[in-house]
């Protein structure tokens, strides 16, 4: 699917639901929970509230703009988060990642000019955005691994109301899990 062909018009009249894009790392399929602290690896893209109707056609004309793998390298670990609580592994700088990011981040700033929703942490997005992929007790990657981004997705994080779960509701790219719910709109 090329970028003309996304889904478009104006930002949905709803309730907002509270949602992040990522890029797994691990495989995941769509509609599937998983807690809130057991999230598979994955490098955030973006965290935002929306409604989700306006969240997936944002986020799908982004992704759709270029929704190719994504090489990437894995750099050195650090700290994130209050205190620096959050222990993680760097992602080395990728030219096509920040422009996805930054596509991601255009197309939700295009939907939030309606005067809905909010995007979370804003000093984390455009030249502040540093791709990480958290480590998850004994799951992790190292540095120097090559990976390949092609499994991006746009998460619910607190589906039907619940909070204490995550859910993805949509996906796209070669290696998106699409057993379940809701088809990404570049879903087969």
């Amino acid at each position: 699917m090329d970028a003309n062909e996304a889904p478009a018009g104006p930002a949905s009249v709803g309730p907002l639901g509270a949602f992040v894009v990522v890029a797994f790392v691990e495989p995941t399929a769509v509609g599937v929970p998983f807690g809130k602290r057991h999230w598979p690896l994955h490098v955030t893209l973006l965290r935002f509230d929306a409604p989700r109707v306006a969240a997936l056609d944002a986020v799908g004309r982004a992704i759709a703009f270029d929704d190719a793998p994504i090489p990437i390298v894995v750099g050195h670990d650090a700290d994130f988060g209050y205190r620096g609580r959050v222990r993680v592994s760097l992602v080395e700088p990728e030219p096509r990642l920040q422009a996805l990011h930054d596509r991601i981040v255009a197309e939700v700033a295009g939907v939030l000019d309606a005067g809905v929703g909010r995007i979370h942490s804003p000093q984390h997005t455009g030249r502040g955005f540093r791709p990480h992929i958290s480590i998850q007790g004994e799951r992790r990657v190292h540095r120097g691994d090559r990976l390949i981004l092609d499994n991006f997705a746009l998460v619910d994080m607190a589906p039907d109301g619940d909070s204490s779960v995550r859910v993805s509701v949509a996906a796209w790219g070669d290696g998106a899990e699409r057993d379940g719910a809701e088809r990404g709109a570049g879903g087969a």
